[in-house]
């Protein structure tokens, strides 16, 4: 079978160094619309720990840092991005490399979860969720920003495209269908919405009483 995870973790090993120059698709032209959109739906918002699951260079937390102090953690599977990361120093922040489906961390601990640009390369996209479920406090938000496609489309990047990339991309979807999964992982959807072509933006928040 396809190994997705050390493909991805030799894709981004390669493009660590010039990640945050190289300002182009396939590199961080997307990543850098979604931190972008995150960061703006979270400015005004109030929360005092961050979680950022495929963090890369740590980008996102480096936008967050300049407008928000807070404990700010991010997680990535490609040690070489985690390299770049922590020589940002950023404060208050901890870089770690570790899995979307293994969170390290204790159930209830963080208050906001983002992931950017990250999720169409997980293997395990439910237990993915079901992990930033079991990490979020009640009332806690998960903010999933990424690119992708439904219908016939979908079917033809997930099944045909993908399994001949080398990059690691594993499943796409659009923001109805990561709305659906939040959904199905007891997340009430509090919004989605399209922020450019095909990117999208879709938060889940975590019930202060799950049923």
């Amino acid at each position: 079978m396809k190994d997705y995870e050390m493909l991805s973790k030799i894709h981004f090993d390669k493009q660590a160094k010039i990640y945050d120059q190289k300002n182009t698709i396939y590199y961080s032209k997307e990543g850098k619309i979604s931190c972008a959109d995150i960061a703006k739906y979270l400015e005004n918002y109030e929360y005092d720990n961050l979680l950022d699951v495929g963090t890369g260079t740590g980008y996102l937390i480096e936008l967050l840092n300049k407008q928000k102090s807070a404990s700010y953690f991010g997680l990535d599977l490609s040690d070489e991005m985690i390299k770049i990361a922590k020589n940002k120093k950023l404060p208050n922040t901890i870089f770690l490399t570790g899995k979307a489906n293994s969170l390290p961390f204790p159930d209830n601990y963080f208050d906001v979860l983002t992931c950017s640009q990250s999720f169409h390369h997980y293997p395990y996209p439910k237990e993915a969720m079901a992990e930033a479920f079991r990490v979020l406090k009640p009332n806690g938000i998960y903010i999933l920003s990424d690119t992708g496609i439904g219908g016939i489309a979908a079917w033809i990047d997930n099944n045909i495209i993908f399994p001949l990339m080398k990059s690691g991309d594993y499943f796409t979807t659009n923001k109805n269908g990561i709305s659906k999964m939040m959904i199905e992982a007891k997340f009430n959807v509090i919004a989605k919405y399209q922020i450019k072509r095909f990117i999208y933006t879709v938060v889940g928040e975590k019930p202060l009483i799950i049923k």
